[in-house]
C-alpha cells in the first residue's frame, strides 16, 4: 500500500474532536511546516473526510490520501509551495440562525430550501424542520438533484462545513445560497429528529 512508504513529517491527534477543530488544528500545523512536508491528521469524526479534502482543495495543499484503521481516519496532506497556495476564504453570503427562523415562521418557508450538510447521525438526532440531509462528502454527487434557480440555506454544526458547501454550490452556478451561522450548535428554535 502506498501509505506504508509515505514519509510523514508531523502527526496531529484529533481523535474525539468534531468540526471545525480538525481543520483548525490542521491549518495551524500546516502553517508551521515547510513546503513538501507531509502532515498526518488522526481523527474519528467521519465528517473530517469531506472537511479535510475540501480544505486542502480550497487552499492548494495536496490531499495525499486516507487510511482508516480501527475507526480512526488517518489523513495525509502535503504542504504546497507558497506560490501554489490560495487564501482560505469564507463564503461571503451568510444568514444568522434568527434570520433563517424568521423566514421559516413568516411563511417564506415554501420559497427556501434548507440543506443540512452534517453527517447522517448528526442530522438524525436533531435538525431544522424540513431540512434535507446531504452530507458534505456527498454534495458534489447530488448537485444535479438541486435546482440552481432556487434559494438554499445551508446549515451544519458550526458554520464551517456549510461554508465549504456554499462555496461548492456557488462554484457550480448556484447564486442564491446562504451559509447559516453559527449553525446547529446554537439553534434554539424547533427541531425534529428521527424516532427510534
Amino acid at each position: 500500500m502506498f501509505m506504508s512508504t509515505l514519509q510523514v513529517n508531523r502527526v496531529i491527534e484529533c481523535e474525539g474532536l468534531a468540526c471545525p477543530l480538525p481543520v483548525v488544528r490542521t491549518k495551524k500545523a500546516i502553517d508551521e511546516m515547510k513546503a513538501g512536508e507531509v502532515l498526518e491528521i488522526r481523527a474519528t469524526d467521519k465528517g473530517s473526510i469531506a472537511d479535510l479534502k475540501s480544505w486542502s482543495n480550497r487552499t492548494g495543499h495536496q490531499y495525499v490520501g486516507l487510511k482508516e484503521v480501527n475507526d480512526v481516519f488517518h489523513h495525509f496532506i502535503r504542504k504546497a509551495e507558497s506560490a501554489d497556495t490560495k487564501a482560505d476564504q469564507k463564503y461571503p453570503h451568510t444568514a444568522t440562525n434568527q434570520e433563517l427562523q424568521t423566514k421559516i415562521t413568516s411563511g417564506e418557508a415554501e420559497a427556501i430550501h434548507i440543506i443540512d450538510v452534517r453527517e447522517p447521525a448528526e442530522y438524525a438526532f436533531g435538525r431544522i424542520p424540513g431540512a434535507i440531509s446531504i452530507p458534505l462528502g456527498q454534495l458534489e454527487g447530488k448537485i444535479t438533484e438541486l435546482d440552481p434557480s432556487q434559494v438554499y440555506y445551508v446549515v451544519c454544526r458550526t458554520g464551517n462545513r456549510s461554508d465549504m458547501a456554499c462555496q461548492i454550490l456557488s462554484d457550480k452556478g448556484f447564486h442564491h445560497v446562504k451559509n447559516v451561522t453559527p449553525g446547529m450548535t446554537e439553534w434554539i428554535y424547533d427541531q425534529e429528529q428521527d424516532q427510534s
